[in-house]
């Protein structure tokens, strides 16, 4: 492996789980370059004060923060991610919330979410599907963790786009949008909206749905 492929092998792997020092810096990236797709998630949850939700696969926290403003001084947030540099990173971030209960982080994964059943008014998880084998059971897990008719919001590149980086070669799981929407169909999740959210060099998408 050269060395270009060993420095996109890298960053491939960091963004899927990151850690360490490294880690840090690609949380610090992730939210810069994913600021307006974050924000565009939180504003299709349409959130009023008050409400329990979560971010799936937090990375660089900015959702949390988004998510905890949204919400209100009588709302909570969970944020849920496999990496423990990002939690620790989070805890250290947002402890005046967490001393006053208003956000709840805990390890796990899209697939095996450590939330009750009906427990949620909404949820987002922006640019994590790349990093989930079994697309199926990551949105029905989602859908058991909602209230019903609770809003879930999810975020992607644009497929071509997104082949075309060096980096998704190692070991994305690059889907159509129609691969995508026909899952959330699979997990019983209605979508009402999709939005396009434009970027420098490519755009995302938003699906919003409801349970």
């Amino acid at each position: 492996m050269g060395i270009r492929d060993s420095f996109t092998a890298g960053l491939a792997k960091q963004l899927g789980h990151p850690s360490g020092l490294r880690g840090r810096v690609v949380g610090a990236l992730l939210n810069r370059g994913n600021r307006a797709t974050i924000t565009g998630a939180v504003e299709a949850l349409g959130l009023e004060g008050g409400e329990t939700v979560a971010d799936l696969g937090f990375g660089g926290g900015l959702g949390l923060d988004l998510l905890l403003r949204a919400s209100g001084e009588t709302g909570t947030v969970h944020g849920i991610d496999i990496s423990e540099t990002m939690l620790g990173k989070a805890r250290s971030a947002f402890r005046s919330e967490i001393a006053a209960g208003r956000l709840r982080l805990q390890a796990g994964s899209l697939t095996d979410l450590p939330l009750p059943d009906d427990s949620l008014d909404g949820a987002i998880t922006v640019n994590t599907v790349y990093f989930v084998d079994d697309l199926d059971r990551a949105l029905a897990e989602a859908t058991r963790v909602l209230v019903p008719g609770g809003r879930f919001v999810l975020g992607i590149g644009d497929p071509e786009a997104m082949a075309a980086q060096p980096f998704t070669a190692h070991g994305f799981r690059i889907r159509s949008a129609d691969v995508v929407e026909a899952a959330f169909a699979n997990a019983g999740l209605k979508i009402t909206g999709r939005t396009e959210v434009p970027r420098r060099d490519f755009s995302f998408l938003l699906l919003t749905a409801r349970s």
